[in-house]
């Protein structure tokens, strides 16, 4: 029942003999109806003047009536005074709410925090307590809608933390455990920084917690080494970028490598095979570029030349429509787009990406690992009919795939070959370094709209409601552009004709997994490889007495004076006559 269409919410009562009671009667001019016989498909508007009655078996009506009222009455208020008392609602009733203790562990357990968090998943915001021991982390939510009232996780099993920002403002922490919790990772946001900073800092203290080790130096020269693929790269760096599986306005982005959907047989040395990686999508075509460019003097500031992003809401669920359809019945008020809008013919898509006036989007680790799933339609759901009398089933793919399988193989295979991996660092300068925003963007034809960039509006310091709301919801749906990792130009990879491997048979390249068995709630739309950062080991088994030199790289201009390890041992440094280090 949408409140705005509720004309009356009120107890039915019957005469002085009468068996009725504990019974609630709501009048409205319309009602939505969903997943009849628990088939997925369009919501069912109804408009028309109808009454329902319902019986409470559990609860009074004393119990219930009141905030139904009260929320009636919120819907009836102006935009911005609907949301102050939402808002007042909400906190009131969860500052009321208190962990409840009798769910710890162990009654040896110290309690070192308690605080209110949100856990975020897809298009899902799902608020309770959050309560840190010296030896777990609970989480209990405010509703009853999760299969368990309080998650319980261990310290021990922790294994990285990552402050992350959450609707452009540093709100987030992201949790990943190992194999033996009971989720692969928690994303949270919290009310403010000080409060996410308080919870990161005293789990930092906990003498049980067991961090994975690894900096950002390190993978890059692993990544330019060839000890880490082209593919986990870009995941640890999406990673890095505040980029998560469980935030569809920050879902990790992969680029287009392949630009030939027409040939019978894709040959993957021949360089007219892939798209030119120093580009944006928006510059791939220089007439579009150019029409974009003209109206570019009659912009106000800050100006920017797309109007809309390469990664958003909208593009990730237009991608997995077919196996996430109640996320896109979300997303778009209970419809599914047009069925010739939809992701029908992976050519036309390509095409459009080229030529549509508003359409840059890249593409999602999905096109690059997992079995292709997403590309097939089971024919359990009705997406509707094409202009062409066709419905809605598998995308069309190019003549050199014959399945999705085949498909997905040939794009990975594109992205590690040595070509992409050429040019793959001109294409992380623009998602993740210099090029990504300010003079260098615009020279790099790579300039999007402000409101997409970290730090473009100070969300805290509104103080209306109403049009802080406006701002998180422009946010949340155009897309955010990821944090920034590089300010100089990023380094090029050693491909394989100049470096040969150099890891032995017996090594190993061991990588964290997100499959679909980790709760579809928590945005595992598929199985793929997610390398957080810090999630890569390397197992470098060398026999000294037949190591030769394959490659010399100058890290100095001079004479190297000195070497030492860390007390670690994770680093070495060396320092020069023109003493650089």
């Amino acid at each position: 029942f949408p409140l705005k269409f509720v004309q009356d919410i009120e107890e039915l009562t019957g005469g002085l003999f009468s068996k009725v009671e504990r019974v609630v009667k709501i009048a409205t001019k319309q009602t939505v109806e969903m997943k009849e016989k628990n088939i997925i498909a369009p919501f069912i508007f109804k408009k028309e003047e109808t009454q329902h009655v319902f019986s409470l078996i559990y609860a009074a009506v004393d119990d219930c009536l009141p905030q139904m009222c009260q929320l009636h009455r919120a819907s009836t208020l102006p935009p911005g005074d609907q949301q102050a008392m939402l808002n007042a609602i909400m906190l009131s009733r969860q500052s009321r709410v208190k962990f409840n203790t009798s769910w710890l562990e162990d009654i040896y357990e110290k309690i070192v925090l308690e605080t209110r968090a949100d856990r975020i998943t897809p298009l899902v915001t799902n608020p309770g307590r959050l309560m840190l021991t010296s030896s777990r982390l609970y989480f209990q939510p405010f509703s009853n809608i999760d299969k368990l009232p309080v998650l319980k996780l261990r310290v021990k099993d922790i294994k990285q933390l990552i402050c992350r920002r959450f609707l452009l403002r540093q709100l987030g922490l992201e949790i990943f455990f190992r194999d033996t919790a009971p989720v692969s990772h928690l994303y949270l946001s919290f009310r403010t920084e000080e409060d996410r900073n308080l919870l990161y800092g005293e789990i930092m203290g906990l003498p049980d917690l067991n961090l994975e080790n690894t900096k950002q130096e390190d993978m890059v020269l692993k990544w330019q080494s060839g000890l880490i693929s082209n593919y986990d790269y870009l995941l640890y760096l999406n990673s890095l970028a505040d980029r998560s599986f469980s935030d569809l306005s920050q879902y990790p982005v992969m680029p287009w490598v392949i630009q030939d959907y027409t040939s019978p047989v894709l040959d993957l040395d021949e360089e007219a095979s892939y798209r030119d990686l120093s580009k944006p999508i928006g510059a791939l075509n220089t007439e579009r570029l150019d029409r974009i460019k003209e109206r570019l003097p009659d912009l106000p500031e800050p100006k920017f030349l797309y109007g809309s992003h390469y990664s958003s809401p909208g593009y990730v669920l237009f991608f997995l429509a077919r196996i996430a359809p109640e996320y896109v019945l979300c997303l778009q008020n209970g419809k599914f787009d047009h069925a010739d809008r939809m992701f029908n013919n992976v050519l036309d898509m390509w095409k459009n990406v080229l030529t549509g006036a508003a359409d840059f989007k890249e593409l999602i680790p999905e096109f690059y690992s997992g079995n292709g799933n997403f590309l097939t339609h089971r024919g359990i759901i009705n997406f509707g009919f094409r202009t062409d009398g066709k419905p809605v089933g598998d995308v069309e793919l190019p003549p050199w795939a014959q399945n999705p399988s085949e498909f997905i193989r040939i794009l990975r295979d594109a992205l590690e070959s040595d070509i992409v991996s050429r040019q793959l660092h001109r294409w992380i300068d623009l998602i993740f370094g210099y090029q990504q925003r300010g003079e260098e963007a615009l020279k790099a034809d790579n300039l999007f709209y402000y409101l997409t960039y970290e730090g473009a509006v100070d969300l805290d310091s509104i103080e209306s409601d109403a049009e802080r709301r406006s701002l998180e919801t422009q946010i949340m749906e155009f897309g955010q552009t990821p944090k920034q990792l590089f300010t100089s130009p990023h380094p090029q990879r050693f491909t394989s004709q100049h470096i040969p491997s150099i890891i032995s048979p017996a090594s190993t390249l061991q990588l964290s997994e997100v499959t679909n068995s980790e709760h579809r709630e928590e945005g595992a739309f598929g199985t793929v490889n997610n390398v957080s950062a810090g999630s890569v080991e390397v197992d470098r088994k060398l026999a000294l007495t037949n190591m030769s030199c394959h490659l010399q790289y100058a890290l100095h201009k001079d004479t190297v004076t000195a070497v030492r390890m860390s007390p670690d041992g994770l680093s070495t440094f060396s320092v020069s006559k023109g003493l650089l280090v």
